[in-house]
This record gives structure tokens, sequence and C-alpha cells, in this order.
């Protein structure tokens, strides 16, 4: 790609003005958006109360927060902690903290006061933002000074009048900007430590493989405090123009309500809410009759393949009563993140007539490394590899699987005051080793195969990856969580059988006829679905052994079940 044609190239007339050299840091790039689109809509409420805000109103409620830091003894490199919903104030805080030359330290609103007060202390942040509910319990946790996040009326930054921007607290592009808490599926949290070029970078390098203007509307649904919706979505538009409707309930009717209010068009999500979205699509067709259910297919079959093969796209029109009726009609592109994605699910979403992608990254590495391309997406690929970033794959088997290992300026600066931790998985010329599985193939898109952790090896001495066989399971709407792991056959042969754990839905298995009480009527329907998907597994991949539990498991804040704390079954 030529440097003209890139994305990114617009900043050489701003580089030596706005910015030195080769990254603008994010403070900086809001600059830059609001000399481009400044009078555009920026941020976007809907509850508790409503709130609209450009650009430039964003930039001028920045300043006033970065003033009142400064003005309370903030200083240039102090960490700033920031727990809330998500909101406008969240991201006006967010920016305000950057800044004021601070670092930011986004903490997951649904951890407890103990466990955010201890995280609080290991960075020795002397602010923090939080919501109402949160701020008066947190006052022990060793920061001075404490700010609400009341949505609706940001009354922290009403303290100062409107200020230049803030000159005392500058940070240069290879500062560090964030400091992430992720706990990944292991429970033992470590602080991935981000720079302004980490992020920035991956804003625009992304963009190569995804077109993003100033009049799309992203959806800020999944948790803010995340790499994914943070990037991938609010820094995005940061970058771009763009405007970010944010979401406050994970409710089908309140999702479809803000999409249609929002005129969304970028839509992200992880696999188990486009799952959940195709089985309530898929449940209304089949309502409306076996031959108009066939007829669809057809049409959805032979959409799908003129896409695939003219690049044009037929489903738009043609589908546009069943888009609407889930208001997806204004979407342009749906993105699915943070876990693996079943191939059909891309397929039929394309075949509906909307461009729907799917990437692979870390928060380690800022997080976006992989996007599939509208013009060229493959649906079985978590995407290719973005401009700038090196992928190779280390001792890979005979199939050319192996540990998926990563480098470049969006690979992270090390885990917060632990260099221990960062020497396990970064070498000292910047290799990443990301503790996934995959493959390459010769168009650098990347196949995902599962985690080397959760690795299985079978009595044949087959490697099984647990998250290929999950994968199958996504669209069978009688199970709610399925974890399928290992149990030991053979202690000193070290060898193992397929378990599958899992939590079924007790809505969907009255609509299949059985009754959610009768354990062996369960246990049957469930085990029906898994003699299905065996059906169409390898011989060494195939389920041997069912559990089924009363709650369900515990998972993090992108919907992933966190595999190593779910107890041992009989």
């Amino acid at each position: 790609m030529k440097k003209q044609d890139a994305p990114w190239g617009f900043l050489d007339q701003y580089r030596g003005r706005l910015f030195q050299g080769e990254w603008p840091t994010i403070p900086q790039m809001l600059e830059i958006t609001c000399e481009r689109f400044g009078e555009r809509r920026a941020l976007t409420a809907f509850e508790p109360t409503a709130l609209v805000m450009s650009w430039k109103e964003v930039r001028a409620l920045v300043r006033r927060t970065a003033g009142y830091l400064l003005a309370h003894g903030v200083r240039k490199g102090d960490r700033v902690a920031l727990t809330g919903k998500n909101s406008p104030e969240w991201a006006v805080a967010y920016l305000g903290i950057l800044a004021a030359g601070a670092i930011v330290v986004p903490l997951d609103h649904q951890l407890s006061v103990q466990e955010m007060s201890t995280l609080i202390r290991f960075v020795e942040a002397p602010a923090l933002f939080a919501d109402e509910e949160k701020l008066e319990a947190l006052a022990g946790s060793g920061a001075s000074l404490s700010l609400s996040l009341a949505p609706g009326r940001p009354n922290y930054i009403l303290q100062l009048p409107e200020a230049e921007a803030p000159s005392g607290g500058q940070a240069a592009e290879t500062d560090t900007a964030a400091i992430l808490f992720t706990s990944g599926t292991t429970g033992t949290p470590k602080g991935v430590a981000l720079s302004h070029r980490n992020l920035v970078a991956d804003c625009y390098l992304s963009q190569a493989n995804l077109s993003v203007g100033p009049t799309d509307v992203f959806y800020a649904l999944m948790p803010i405090h995340h790499s994914y919706t943070m990037t991938a979505v609010f820094l995005i538009c940061v970058s771009s123009g763009a405007e970010v409707v944010f979401g406050q309930k994970m409710v089908s009717k309140q999702i479809l309500e803000d999409l249609k209010r929002g005129g969304v068009t970028m839509f992200l999500g992880v696999p188990m809410l486009f799952n959940r979205l195709l089985i309530g699509i898929r449940k209304g067709i089949r309502e409306k009759g076996v031959a108009a259910f066939a007829l669809i297919r057809t049409l959805m079959l032979a959409s799908g393949l003129i896409k695939k093969l003219f690049h044009v796209n037929p489903g738009k029109k043609m589908f546009a009563f069943i888009l609407k009726k889930v208001s997806l009609q204004n979407i342009r592109i749906c993105i699915s993140g943070g876990g693996p994605l079943p191939s059909s699910t891309f397929r039929q979403f394309n075949q509906l007539g909307i461009d729907f992608v799917q990437g692979y990254g870390l928060t380690e590495t800022s997080p976006i490394v992989a996007l599939n391309p509208v013009e060229h997406y493959k649906e079985t690929s978590v995407g290719k590899v973005i401009p700038r970033v090196e992928m190779r794959i280390r001792e890979p088997d005979s199939e050319g699987r192996g540990e998926i290992l990563i480098r470049g300026p969006v690979v992270m600066q090390g885990y917060y005051r632990n260099p221990e931790a960062t020497r396990e998985v970064l070498s000292e010329d910047g290799w990443l080793a990301t503790g996934d599985v995959g493959y390459l193939d010769r168009e650098n898109y990347l196949f995902l195969t599962g985690r080397k952790k959760s690795l299985i090896v079978t009595e044949g001495g087959k490697n099984v990856y647990p998250e290929e066989i999950e994968d199958r399971f996504q669209l069978h709407g009688e199970i709610e969580q399925i974890l399928v792991r290992g149990y030991l056959i053979d202690r000193k042969m070290k060898t193992e059988g397929i378990e599958a754990v899992v939590y079924p839905s007790a809505d969907q298995l009255k609509e299949a006829g059985a009754d959610p009480q009768d354990r062996e009527a369960v246990h049957r329907r469930i085990q029906a679905v898994i003699d299905e998907v065996n059906s169409r597994l390898l011989p060494y991949q195939k389920i041997q052994r069912l559990s089924i539990v009363d709650q369900a498991m515990e998972m993090t804040t992108t919907k992933k079940i966190k595999r190593f704390k779910v107890a041992a079954t009989a």
C-alpha cells in the first residue's frame, strides 16, 4: 500500500504543526479530528438522560477535565483510575486524563470494591473517576481525589472555566497511555501497559483492512474498559471523526431500539451476541412456514454466492423486510471479536446482505492485529494481518499449526511492574508469544485453532483444541454454555478423553419439548445434540463424556467462560 493511499496518509499535513514523530498521541489525534470534523456528532447517549456532543464540545470538556486534574495535583505519568458503565462521561474522563499527561487505568465496573481498591493501590493512583454508586465505597482505595461520573450531568468538568489545551503535562508518543488489567480465562490479573503509539497506530493500521469514515455510527455495547471496545469502537471514532452511540443494556429489545434510533452503521459485538441474533432471525423465518423458510434459505444461498463471486451485495434489498424487523437495515458492517465465531454465522449474515467480518487480537496487541477485509473475506479465517504487523508460527506441526507470535508497533510495552511475566511472553527482539495456536495461508490470513493451555492430548497422541469443538455448538439453542476439556484416562501416559460440560437453556429445552426439571430428559436432549455434532467431527475429536451443571459457568466481560475456574466433575 502506497503511503499516500493509506488511511493514515493524511497525517502528513498535520505533522510538525499538531504533532511530531511518526504518530500523534491520543490527545493530538483528538485535535486533528476537531480540525477535520469538529462540528460532527461525536458522543451520543439515550439513557439515563439524552446527551449529544460534537467533537469540538468533547474537546472543550476534555480540556476542563485535564485542567481540573492538573490544578489538583495530578502530574505527568500519574496513574488515574477510571471505572463506570459505558457513557459519554466515561469517554470524556478517559481523554481528559490523557490530556493532562497522566496514564488512564480503566477498570471493569463489575469488579467488587475490594478488587478495584487492590488494583488502584497497586498502581498508586492519586485520583479516580467512578459512577456515583461506587464512589463512596472506593474512598479507602488510597486515591486522594475522587470524581463522579454522573450520567447526563458531567459535574466534574464544570468546576473550572474552559481552558486552553493543557501544556504542563503533555505526553510523548512513546509514553504509556493506558494500563489495562486482564484476567483472560486464568483469573490472574496483569496490567498491560500500552503506549500512545501502540493505540494510535492500531487505530490507523487496522483501517487498511476496514474503511471507516466520519459518517459512520458505532455502537458501544460491550464494556468500554475492555481493549476491544476501547480501541475498535471508541478510539477508532476519535481517529476518524465517526460517532459513538452508547448502549446500556445487553437486552435484545433495547439493543434493537438503540440501533434504529441511533442510525448505527457499525455494529461490534462478541460471537454470543451475533449467534443469538441469528437464532432469532432464523426462528422468525421458520414461523412463516416450511415453504417460505425453504424459499428464503435458497435465496440466501444465491445471494451469498453472488456476493462471493461478483462482489455485489443483492441481499441488502432482497432481505430488507427481515433486516428492518431486527433493526439492521442501516448496518453497514457487523464486526465480531473477542472469541471464535462459527463460519455458518459469518456466512449467513453475509447472505442476508450484511457485510460481516471478524478480527483477532489480544489486549497485549492494542488489540487488533488481523481483520477480514469486506472486499476479500474468508469465512473460516479471523482476518488478514494488518500492515506493519509481523506474524509467524512457532514450531508448526505437520498441518502448519503452532503458537502465534506477533511483532510490530501495536505490541505492548510490557506488564506493569511485572518484568518476570513480561519476559515470559515478550522476547528481547520484540516478538510476543500469544499462547494462541493457529496457521497462516499464503495471503497472510490467520486461521485460529485454540489455546496452548487448553490443549487435549488423546490416547492416539492426537492434539485436540477444545475451542474448535465448542464452536460447533454455538447455534444449538438448547445449550446456553458449553466447555470442552480433557479428562485423564491414563495418568502414566498422560492421555486424555474429551468431556463436555454443559449448562442448558431452560427456555430452549421447553421449545424442544423437554422438561427442564426432568434431569433424564434434559440429559437425553443434550446428548442428542452432542451425538449430532459428533457425527461431523473427526474420530479423535469426538466427545466421550457429558456433564450437565445446574448453574451458569463464570464468564469474562467478553462472554468467554473462565475455563480454569470450572470445577472438575466425577
